[in-house]
């Protein structure tokens, strides 16, 4: 239980790292597109819903009862989608930012400066960093379409799918820090792992800070400086030493 207190603490430690100079500029990019994305999303989402709604009441006018059902529906729905696969897909267009915000959180933490990059390498950690997105979608999406069929189930599946999204959360933003230093997806989901209940008790930590209207709009950059922070105080030596 230590393990989940641990980890879901350092996001209180992200909300810290992210005012400071030299941080502060990292963070408003991603902020500025995971607000356009998010209310682009539930904007588009609704007005889908209304018009499904409006066309099935044109068919049937004995489905207009059945309306006040649909919105509680898509809500339920937007918040897994939303919340999960709205997170990855900010990120594939936010990670190179998201990855440079982790080494600037690094730099403070470590008190060493990043060396100034070339345009060349400025592309490269770009792509890396897209390429690295889109793998994490793919494995999102393999493992979200047959665990959405255990909402079905009262209780066990809700929770299973939260402990997931937990897990994907983890998974998401501890990349940013642990790509920086050279680990590939497969090696990082090891890694983590092993230290599971850590990265549960940060992913669940995450998740309830994106429930938290208003306040979501910064879990991203919140989180990624968090996971930069927990790599380097609780895994980094001992993924050192477990390499040795």
């Amino acid at each position: 239980m230590n393990d989940f207190y641990t980890g879901a603490k350092y996001l209180t430690a992200g909300f810290q790292l992210i005012s400071k100079p030299g941080i502060r500029f990292y963070v408003l990019v991603p902020l500025l597109i995971n607000t356009l994305i998010f209310t682009g999303v539930i904007i588009y989402g609704a007005k889908q819903l209304a018009s499904l709604i409006d066309w099935l009441s044109s068919l049937w006018s004995w489905t207009e009862w059945f309306s006040w059902l649909l919105w509680p529906l898509f809500l339920i729905i937007t918040l897994s989608v939303v919340f999960f696969c709205f997170s990855i897909l900010a990120n594939l267009v936010s990670a190179p930012f998201n990855g440079f915000l982790a080494e600037a959180v690094a730099a403070n933490l470590t008190g060493k400066k990043t060396k100034p990059r070339r345009m060349t390498e400025l592309t490269r950690d770009i792509i890396e960093a897209i390429k690295s997105e889109a793998t994490k979608f793919i494995y999102f999406i393999v493992r979200a379409i047959p665990l959405l069929l255990l909402l079905l189930i009262p209780i066990l599946g809700p929770v299973i799918w939260f402990l997931f999204g937990a897990w994907m959360m983890a998974l998401e933003y501890m990349d940013f820090p642990m790509g920086n230093n050279g680990m590939l997806f497969p090696e990082i989901r090891q890694t983590l792992a092993s230290r599971r209940k850590l990265a549960l008790g940060f992913g669940i930590a995450v998740m309830s800070l994106t429930l938290v209207p208003v306040i979501n709009f910064i879990a991203m950059p919140v989180a990624v400086a968090g996971a930069t922070k927990l790599w380097a105080e609780q895994i980094k030596e001992d993924n050192h030493e477990a390499t040795e």
